[in-house]
Parts: structure tokens; sequence; C-alpha cells
């Protein structure tokens, strides 16, 4: 067997209070798609913030051919040949393409200036080695998040990476966007690229990886091969037990309609929109990138302004459609990203699940301390949020568990119908199941959800009916009976 290009053997780290990981072992080949997978708060990003040199281990070691290595810093990393793409892209927008490749080791002329022109050109080649068909002088903020991240493998690859990780990388990209990286990911797998993928997305772990190392509570739990396992065998390795019932749903009778929305038009591109919403019910939204379904739903939350028709809640026509006016008439919006739209993430648990509701606990300009703390804890204790205290800060929370916080605070507010934007976007199998048992209790109990999702196995599985959108446009309205992958597909590709 040859000798692996990377082994970490045995890191253990330590941060005040947290031991983070503890035997933590992966090892990679050349030439290999390697899935790394574990609920947040794993340990994966501490494993692979130590191999880029971010942290130092504790114990432990790092071989790179066999040869132990010492990686202090980012730049250790670097020349060792490892590089990182990010969920959140690195790219500094406001630079070209060419000053983003070449950031920090610019090409000089012989009066030792930053030539440009020597950038640009031999910027050229560089793109085209992941099929990047963009000017070398083209600000990086005019491109696509795809092209930003096929730009991104551009420029590990003209650093002569042999190791790359990519953590997420699709979570914001199309369906040709994600074809095209796993195109460009094989290829560099052909050059003998060691490749190390990070994904909570099983079926891009199957489509594409070779083996799959699992990590659970800051440990190797163990790597498999990946044509010889199956997504249950995977799961169970990462929560420690048979997940029962991954996909939670009690199909209710649905009752009255609750929410009548009636060709609604806005200047951020939705068109003629038109459709309801029932009691006891989880309506799906699904539709392609771009497609207009978070537009819609800001329009419906009065966050985005209409321009053409109405929308009646629970019977009665709201006249003013604002934020403010659709909480009063018990609507409330999860956003679809945590960290910029949904949380406050510098402050604690107890102030981003409050905010919502200040009037419950503010009295003439004098805040009920006592009230704050009893309601924090109490959605603490409801929504299983994993954390050390309620005044622990949400950046320091996993995705799961900041995605429950966000959840818990507008559910606080006391909705009839909740919308859900991408609401297990990013977070792991055993939160995504305990946030699927909640939206099931919540239409149990009489309540109505609008979930918008680009997982197609989401919807299927967790809502009654689905409406299709292309272009700010509904074009489809599928029953449960009728769902169908590819029928569903067509429908967003414009192929029905």
């Amino acid at each position: 067997m040859p000798e692996p290009l990377l082994r970490m053997t045995d890191i253990k780290k330590k941060f005040p209070g947290v031991q983070a990981l503890s035997n933590a072992s992966l090892e990679l080949f050349a030439g290999e798609i390697l899935g790394l997978m574990g609920e947040n708060g794993a340990g994966k990003s501490t494993l692979m913030n130590i191999l880029g040199g971010v942290y130092h281990p504790d114990e432990g070691k790092i071989q790179i051919d066999g040869n132990e290595v010492a990686v202090h810093s980012v730049l250790d990393a670097q020349n060792l040949g490892i590089a990182f793409i990010h969920q959140e892209l690195a790219m500094v927008q406001h630079l070209t393409v060419a000053e983003n490749i070449f950031l920090g080791r610019e090409k000089l002329d012989s009066f030792h200036m930053v030539s440009q022109n020597e950038m640009n050109k031999q910027a050229k080649p560089i793109l085209e080695t992941v099929g990047l068909e963009i000017d070398p002088k083209e600000k990086v903020s005019r491109l696509s998040t795809g092209q930003q991240q096929l730009l991104e493998i551009a420029k590990a690859f003209s650093l002569n990476a042999r190791i790359i990780v990519m953590d997420e990388p699709t979570s914001s990209l199309s369906e040709k966007e994600v074809e095209i990286l796993f195109k460009t990911i094989r290829q560099l797998k052909e050059k003998e690229i060691g490749i190390i993928y990070i994904s909570h997305k099983m079926q891009e772990i199957f489509d594409l990886t070779d083996r799959v190392t699992v990590m659970r509570d800051g440990s190797y739990i163990g790597t498999r091969i990946t044509n010889e396992t199956n997504p249950d065998e995977l799961v169970e390795l990462m929560v420690g037990r048979e997940l029962e019932k991954y996909y939670i749903r009690t199909f209710n009778t649905p009752g009255d309609v609750i929410l009548d929305v009636q060709n609604i038009h806005t200047d951020s591109g939705v068109h003629d929109c038109s459709f309801q919403l029932h009691q006891r019910e989880i309506l799906g939204f699904y539709g392609l990138v771009g497609a207009g379904r978070s537009e819609l739903m800001n329009a419906v939350m009065g966050l985005d302004s209409i321009t053409r028709g109405n929308i009646s809640v629970f019977g009665k026509e709201v006249k003013k459609i604002n934020p403010g006016n659709m909480l009063k008439n018990r609507l409330a919006l999860v956003p679809e990203s945590r960290k910029t739209q949904g949380l406050i993430l510098e402050n604690s648990i107890r102030f981003n699940t409050t905010i919502a509701i200040l009037d419950k606990f503010i009295n003439k300009l004098r805040v009920n301390l006592k009230k704050e703390k009893e309601l924090s804890k109490e959605a603490i204790e409801k929504f299983s949020i994993r954390c050390s205290s309620s005044l622990q800060k949400c950046i320091n929370l996993s995705g799961g568990n900041q995605q429950k916080v966000v959840l818990a605070k507008w559910l606080l507010t006391n909705p009839g119908i909740l919308i859900m934007d991408e609401p297990t976007r990013g977070i792991d199998v055993g939160a995504k199941a305990e946030i699927y048992a909640i939206m099931n209790k919540l239409v149990a109990d009489g309540n109505a959800i609008i979930m918008v999702s680009s997982e197609l196995n989401e919807i299927i599985n967790m809502c009654d009916r689905l409406f299709i959108m292309r272009d700010g446009t509904i074009v489809a309205e599928l029953s449960s009976e009728q769902f169908d992958q590819d029928v569903i597909l067509r429908y967003a590709l414009g192929g029905i």
C-alpha cells in the first residue's frame, strides 16, 4: 500500500474549558477525494485549522509523504502545499481576478513595481486549469459565487497545492455551478492532488468521494470506503446511535386557509405569484438559485415592497404589509442566512432569543432581567440548545445550535405561520432530525409552515404540497402524491 500523502495522528487540542480534539486522526492519499463528516462540533474545523496552521496541536503529529512536519502558521501550510477553499469565500472583492490570484506574491517589473500586465498574462493559463473563461482584469465582485469558488481552486493550483481542503463548497452554488465544480475536483484528482471534502450532504459524499472519515466529539470514529457503505451506517457513526426516523413527519388533515397570497408583484423580481397555506400544513417552495423563492417570502413578510397584489391572514386582508404588521398578524420568518440575517453573533443566546419579544419584559424603559433569563432558559431547554449558559455568545455555537437559537427567537413570538428559508442548510444530520421534529410538532399543534429548501429529499419527505418557482414565477403546484425528483427538477429547469 502506498505511503499516505498526509497523515495526522492522535491530534489533541484543548481550549479553555473545552477538549476540542482527543486522538483525532486522518489519512489522505495522493489522487484521492476523502470525505470528512461529523456533526457540528465534532472537531472537523478544529482539525483542519491545525492542518492549516491556524491552531497548534497540544499533542500528536502531522506527516506529509511520511516526513513529520511542523505547521506553525498559515504561511507554513501554504509552503507545504496545503490550500483551503472555505465556505465563506476569502476573495478580496474590490481587487481584480489576477490581483487575487497573486495576492501576497505580486509580480514585479524591472523597476520592482507591481506589474499588472505580467499578472494578467500569467493568470490566463491558471484560469484555464479550472475552465474559467473570464477576464483576469475583471473585478471579483462582478463574478458569480460559483466563479469565485473556481477562482479559489485556481489560486490553490497556482500555489502548487498538493492537498486541498474544501469546506461545504456547494452551499451557495446553483445546480450548474455544482456540476462544474465536481468536474474540476475530479480533474484535480487525476493530477494526483489529494482533496479533503467536508460536507453534510450525503448525496455529494456518495457522488464524489473515494473514502469517508467520520469524527464525533473530537475523536476519530472510523473510515469507510464510500462504495462499500451506506447513509445509515455513516449517520450511526456520526451520532453514536441509530436515528430511528430521520424525517419526522406525521401527516395531518389540513384545516382552513390561514394565508392567502394573490397576484404578488415586486421590484425584486417576483411576478404574479399566488398561493394558499392551510392550517396544519407544511408547504414547500423549490427552485434553483435565482428562482425568486426568498424574494417571494421577503415580500410576504413585508421585507420587500409589493407593487401589486394582496395578502390575507386568518381571513383578513392586511392593508399595510410591513414586518411589524405581519408579526402582529402572527407571521414569522426564519431567514436564509442565520449568521448575517438571523443572529447578532457577538451577542449572547439570551439576547438573541428574547430580542423579538422585548415588550414582554421591558416596563417604562426598565428591563426585567429575571423574566428575560427565565424565557431564554426555557428556550434553551425546549429546543435542546447545547451551550455552557444562556450568556454564551452565539458565534461560539455550532451551526445547528445557532439555527435552533434563530428558531427559538421567532417561536417565542407565538406565530401561527412560520416561514423557514433553508432551515437545515449547513447543519449536521442530528441537528436536522431535531429541527424536523420541531416542525412536525408545530403543525400537529395547529400551526402552519412554509419551507423553502434546495434539498429535494427534505422537500419530498416533509411537505404536504409543493410550489416550484422559476424566473420569479410559480410554474407548478404538486401534491405529495405527485412528488418525483425528476419531475420537480424538470419544472425548475424549464424542461416542462
